[in-house]
Protein backbone atom coordinates (compact mmCIF):
# COMPACT_ATOMS: atom_id res chain seq x y z
CA UNK A 1 0.00 0.00 0.00
CA UNK A 2 1.48 3.30 -1.29
CA UNK A 3 1.00 6.24 1.36
CA UNK A 4 1.39 9.88 -0.03
CA UNK A 5 0.24 12.93 1.83
CA UNK A 6 -2.42 14.86 0.89
CA UNK A 7 -0.86 17.90 0.02
CA UNK A 8 1.95 16.49 -2.08
CA UNK A 9 -0.25 14.75 -4.41
CA UNK A 10 -1.04 14.57 -8.30
CA UNK A 11 -4.57 14.28 -8.22
CA UNK A 12 -4.52 13.43 -11.90
CA UNK A 13 -2.60 10.23 -11.34
CA UNK A 14 -5.09 9.58 -8.19
CA UNK A 15 -8.18 9.79 -11.11
CA UNK A 16 -5.53 7.73 -13.15
CA UNK A 17 -5.15 4.57 -10.14
CA UNK A 18 -9.49 4.60 -10.14
CA UNK A 19 -9.81 4.78 -14.11
CA UNK A 20 -7.87 1.64 -14.10
CA UNK A 21 -9.41 -0.42 -11.52
CA UNK A 22 -7.74 0.88 -8.16
CA UNK A 23 -8.89 1.48 -4.72
CA UNK A 24 -7.95 4.31 -2.79
CA UNK A 25 -8.06 5.86 0.94
CA UNK A 26 -9.44 9.19 1.10
CA UNK A 27 -9.71 12.28 3.49
CA UNK A 28 -12.69 14.25 3.41
CA UNK A 29 -13.88 17.25 5.61
CA UNK A 30 -15.15 14.50 8.02
CA UNK A 31 -13.80 11.18 7.46
CA UNK A 32 -11.29 8.92 5.91
CA UNK A 33 -13.26 7.11 2.54
CA UNK A 34 -12.60 4.33 0.43
CA UNK A 35 -12.94 5.16 -3.13
CA UNK A 36 -13.50 3.21 -6.51
CA UNK A 37 -15.18 3.62 -9.83
CA UNK A 38 -18.71 3.99 -9.28
CA UNK A 39 -19.59 1.53 -12.19
CA UNK A 40 -17.10 -1.11 -11.26
CA UNK A 41 -19.32 -3.96 -10.43
CA UNK A 42 -15.83 -6.30 -9.62
CA UNK A 43 -14.41 -3.52 -7.68
CA UNK A 44 -17.85 -2.77 -5.69
CA UNK A 45 -17.67 -6.78 -5.02
CA UNK A 46 -14.40 -6.75 -3.71
CA UNK A 47 -15.33 -3.41 -1.32
CA UNK A 48 -18.25 -5.32 0.21
CA UNK A 49 -15.71 -7.81 0.86
CA UNK A 50 -12.65 -5.87 2.42
CA UNK A 51 -15.25 -3.93 4.99
CA UNK A 52 -16.81 -7.41 5.24
CA UNK A 53 -20.72 -5.10 4.75
CA UNK A 54 -23.91 -6.64 5.12
CA UNK A 55 -25.38 -7.57 1.93
CA UNK A 56 -28.60 -5.06 2.56
CA UNK A 57 -26.57 -1.74 2.67
CA UNK A 58 -25.09 0.41 -0.12
CA UNK A 59 -22.09 2.48 -0.45
CA UNK A 60 -22.72 6.46 -0.46
CA UNK A 61 -20.83 8.36 -3.61
CA UNK A 62 -19.18 11.98 -3.36
CA UNK A 63 -20.33 13.77 -6.91
CA UNK A 64 -19.67 16.87 -8.85
CA UNK A 65 -23.05 18.42 -9.98
CA UNK A 66 -22.71 17.07 -14.11
CA UNK A 67 -21.87 13.55 -12.32
CA UNK A 68 -26.16 13.86 -11.12
CA UNK A 69 -27.29 13.23 -14.73
CA UNK A 70 -25.16 9.53 -14.80
CA UNK A 71 -26.78 8.09 -11.97
CA UNK A 72 -30.20 9.97 -10.98
CA UNK A 73 -33.77 9.59 -12.83
CA UNK A 74 -34.46 13.46 -12.00
CA UNK A 75 -33.79 15.77 -8.99
CA UNK A 76 -36.63 16.56 -6.83
CA UNK A 77 -37.46 20.13 -6.23
CA UNK A 78 -36.71 19.80 -2.62
CA UNK A 79 -33.30 18.21 -3.58
CA UNK A 80 -32.39 21.21 -5.36
CA UNK A 81 -33.11 23.31 -2.54
CA UNK A 82 -30.68 21.23 0.10
CA UNK A 83 -28.28 21.13 -3.18
CA UNK A 84 -28.62 24.62 -3.34
CA UNK A 85 -28.54 25.54 0.66
CA UNK A 86 -26.06 22.96 1.99
CA UNK A 87 -23.66 21.63 -0.40
CA UNK A 88 -20.62 21.72 -0.83
CA UNK A 89 -20.60 20.22 2.57
CA UNK A 90 -21.28 17.29 5.24
CA UNK A 91 -24.88 16.58 3.83
CA UNK A 92 -25.74 13.51 2.12
CA UNK A 93 -28.63 13.22 -0.17
CA UNK A 94 -31.15 10.13 -1.23
CA UNK A 95 -31.93 10.84 -4.45
CA UNK A 96 -34.20 8.80 -7.04
CA UNK A 97 -31.65 6.39 -8.88
CA UNK A 98 -31.22 5.61 -12.48
CA UNK A 99 -32.10 1.87 -13.61
CA UNK A 100 -29.30 -0.63 -14.38
CA UNK A 101 -26.83 0.72 -11.72
CA UNK A 102 -24.42 -1.61 -10.04
CA UNK A 103 -27.04 -2.78 -7.21
CA UNK A 104 -24.11 -2.27 -4.52
CA UNK A 105 -25.02 1.70 -5.06
CA UNK A 106 -28.75 1.49 -4.79
CA UNK A 107 -31.44 0.17 -2.23
CA UNK A 108 -35.11 0.39 -2.30
CA UNK A 109 -34.13 2.51 -5.93
CA UNK A 110 -32.55 5.52 -4.26
CA UNK A 111 -28.60 6.49 -4.71
CA UNK A 112 -26.80 8.64 -1.58
CA UNK A 113 -25.09 11.64 -2.68
CA UNK A 114 -22.66 14.29 -1.12
CA UNK A 115 -20.34 16.91 -2.84
CA UNK A 116 -18.16 17.07 0.07
CA UNK A 117 -17.06 20.46 1.83
CA UNK A 118 -13.42 21.97 1.54
CA UNK A 119 -11.31 18.74 1.46
CA UNK A 120 -8.96 16.82 -1.07
CA UNK A 121 -12.15 14.86 -1.58
CA UNK A 122 -14.13 18.23 -3.13
CA UNK A 123 -10.55 18.59 -4.96
CA UNK A 124 -10.56 15.02 -6.70
CA UNK A 125 -14.46 14.98 -7.43
CA UNK A 126 -14.21 18.60 -8.35
CA UNK A 127 -11.43 16.65 -11.81
CA UNK A 128 -13.33 13.57 -11.56
CA UNK A 129 -15.20 12.95 -15.01
CA UNK A 130 -17.33 9.87 -13.02
CA UNK A 131 -18.70 9.91 -9.41
CA UNK A 132 -16.67 8.08 -6.83
CA UNK A 133 -17.59 5.75 -4.04
CA UNK A 134 -17.46 7.09 -0.42
CA UNK A 135 -18.09 4.54 2.50
CA UNK A 136 -16.31 5.01 5.37
CA UNK A 137 -12.72 4.00 5.49
CA UNK A 138 -13.36 0.89 8.44
CA UNK A 139 -14.52 -2.74 8.79
CA UNK A 140 -17.82 -2.74 9.27
CA UNK A 141 -19.60 -2.43 13.30
CA UNK A 142 -16.44 -1.13 13.75
CA UNK A 143 -15.91 3.00 14.26
CA UNK A 144 -15.17 5.01 11.28
CA UNK A 145 -11.16 6.39 10.65
CA UNK A 146 -10.79 9.36 11.10
CA UNK A 147 -6.89 9.07 11.34
CA UNK A 148 -4.31 7.26 9.59
CA UNK A 149 -3.13 4.74 12.16
CA UNK A 150 -7.11 3.30 12.50
CA UNK A 151 -6.99 2.94 8.52
CA UNK A 152 -4.17 0.93 8.83
CA UNK A 153 -5.06 -1.21 11.96
CA UNK A 154 -8.43 -1.93 9.58
CA UNK A 155 -6.94 -2.34 5.94
CA UNK A 156 -3.08 -2.98 6.65
CA UNK A 157 -3.72 -6.54 4.39
CA UNK A 158 -6.02 -5.36 1.90
CA UNK A 159 -5.29 -4.86 -1.41
CA UNK A 160 -5.47 -0.85 -1.30
CA UNK A 161 -3.84 1.02 -4.14
CA UNK A 162 -3.16 4.65 -2.38
CA UNK A 163 -3.78 5.74 1.15
CA UNK A 164 -3.75 9.78 1.02
CA UNK A 165 -3.09 10.67 4.21
CA UNK A 166 -5.01 14.00 5.06
CA UNK A 167 -3.82 13.89 9.11
CA UNK A 168 -6.41 13.98 11.76
CA UNK A 169 -10.39 14.58 10.65
CA UNK A 170 -13.02 15.54 12.62
CA UNK A 171 -14.56 12.00 13.08
CA UNK A 172 -18.11 13.17 12.51
CA UNK A 173 -20.16 11.48 9.51
CA UNK A 174 -22.00 13.86 7.18
CA UNK A 175 -26.05 14.21 7.99
CA UNK A 176 -28.24 12.11 5.66
CA UNK A 177 -31.34 13.18 4.34
CA UNK A 178 -34.10 11.30 2.31
CA UNK A 179 -35.01 13.56 -0.35
CA UNK A 180 -37.06 11.41 -2.50
CA UNK A 181 -40.56 12.12 -0.23
CA UNK A 182 -42.29 14.77 0.84
CA UNK A 183 -41.91 16.48 3.36
CA UNK A 184 -37.73 15.08 3.03
CA UNK A 185 -36.79 13.13 5.75
CA UNK A 186 -33.47 12.71 8.53
CA UNK A 187 -32.35 9.78 8.22
CA UNK A 188 -28.72 10.34 10.38
CA UNK A 189 -28.04 13.55 11.97
CA UNK A 190 -24.66 13.44 11.55
CA UNK A 191 -21.73 16.64 10.86
CA UNK A 192 -24.33 19.45 9.96
CA UNK A 193 -28.09 20.73 11.45
CA UNK A 194 -30.16 21.10 8.53
CA UNK A 195 -33.36 22.88 8.42
CA UNK A 196 -36.04 20.35 7.07
CA UNK A 197 -38.90 23.30 6.73
CA UNK A 198 -36.95 25.40 5.18
CA UNK A 199 -38.22 24.39 1.31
Amino acid sequence: MKIVKAEEIDIIEVLKILENDGIIIYPTETLYGIGVKYDSKKLLRKLFEIKKRPEEKSFPLIVNLQHLDLITEFIPSIAKKFIEKYWTGPLTLLLPAKKNLPKRITKDNKIAVRMPGESFALKLIQLSQFPITATSANISGYPAADCIETVMKYFKDSFIDLLIDGGKLPGIPSTIVDATVDPPQLIRKGAIEVDLSFY
